[in-house]
């Protein structure tokens, strides 16, 4: 068994088709730091297939549009050497991390991270959240004097890095102070933001997953990448990237659910078939143009926002993909708020005065 400088935390279709796949390219490029151990953090017994299946190798399978062509094309991952839980594995996974580790990457969802009852115990739990399992896994490695870990996560949370960081340092809170200082100040704690949409898994392990894909990393002095991949770009600041898949991309889709509930759910139930309507797709184009694009102007940040109003309309039009506007209208009324509503505010903010009709009449739904 190879060692493996980097460990995963999470199974997801979304990780197997994002990381795990930009690994895999780069180390048959020579671009990669290393193999993977991949750990099933939540234990659920219904994924035992997926994990013992990953070390296998398996395939992702991008499908959608790419320059304005279709494209279907299989990639084979191979760069996870050994999948385990920390159910049955908690002693091999703590090894790993002292003696193999240096870069650990995450996607155990926000739920992953919320607070649970059982982080208050003072030995390890399996009914912890991952910031307290990581908080009593790695003091194994502290102990060893095998020197900091970088810390990845990649979770959809804003700063995920700085929230990771802290979340584990209040459930180490009575933990020797030595330990914790360890922790805050030794340990590297990386800020990213990752994009793909991953629309359906292929059992018992793989993904088919869209042509597009982001890795965007917070860069810092002593940064470590796991690999060299087109889809990695490190940048000084991830505000601007933020900013455009919330008030772009995400923006879009909210639009989207807040037409279809204007018509009663009837018609399209498909983002595609949205773009496949004429009509609609060109009042979304008109929408970015004449609403949302102004406001990115306005703020400094139009170099870069048209290009991605592009790729966005290119990614909406995947015909490959079943992206449900029911399911995006979960939890709606939050999302105008923190998409539409958050926009008109930073929009307004930077000093641009520019009609946004279409916008506002969506936010009236927040107080209907």
């Amino acid at each position: 068994m190879s060692t493996t400088p980097i460990v995963q935390f999470g199974t997801s279709r979304f990780l197997q088709a994002h990381a795990a796949l930009f690994i895999s390219q780069a180390l048959q490029a020579g671009e990669g730091l290393g193999p993977v151990t991949v750990v099933q953090s939540s234990g659920d017994p219904a994924r035992a297939g997926r994990v013992s299946a990953l070390a296998k190798g398996y395939d992702v399978r991008i499908r959608g549009l790419e320059d304005g062509e279709a494209v279907d094309r299989v990639a084979r991952v191979s760069s996870i050497a050994r999948g385990l839980s920390l159910a049955g594995d908690q002693a091999e996974v703590t090894r790993i991390l002292t003696e193999e580790a240096l870069i650990v990457i995450s996607n155990v969802s926000e739920a992953g991270l919320m607070r649970r009852p059982a982080d208050r115990s003072p030995g390890y739990d399996a009914a912890m959240s991952y910031p307290a399992k990581l908080a009593h896994l790695l003091r194994a490695r502290y102990e060893a004097g095998m020197g900091p870990l970088q810390m990845m996560p990649t979770e959809l949370v804003r700063d995920n890095g700085r929230v990771l960081r802290d979340l584990v340092l209040e459930a180490a809170g009575g933990m020797e102070a030595d330990y914790r200082r360890w922790l805050g100040e030794e340990v590297v704690w990386v800020n990213s933001l990752v994009d793909r949409i991953v629309s359906e898994p292929i059992e018992p392990a793989g993904a088919v997953a869209e042509p597009y894909a982001l890795w965007a990393i917070e860069d810092r002095p002593d940064l470590v990448l796991p690999c060299r991949h087109a889809a990695i770009d490190v940048v000084a600041d991830l505000g601007p990237i933020e900013r455009r898949k919330l008030f772009i991309l995400n923006l879009g889709h909210t639009v989207m659910v807040s037409q279809w509930l204007k018509r009663r759910r009837q018609g399209p139930q498909l983002v595609r078939e949205v773009m496949a309507e004429a009509a609609m797709s060109r009042e979304l184009a008109a929408l970015y143009a004449e609403e949302v694009l102004p406001g990115f102007a306005a703020g400094g940040e139009g170099e870069g926002a048209e290009a991605y109003v592009a790729i966005t309309l290119e990614r909406f039009a995947n015909p490959y993909l079943d992206h449900r506007l029911a399911d995006i209208a979960q939890n709606h009324a939050e999302k105008l708020d923190r998409r539409i509503g958050a926009f008109l505010d930073w929009a307004r903010t930077n000093g641009d005065g520019s009609a946004k009709p279409r916008l506002e009449a969506a936010m009236k739904e927040r107080s209907s």
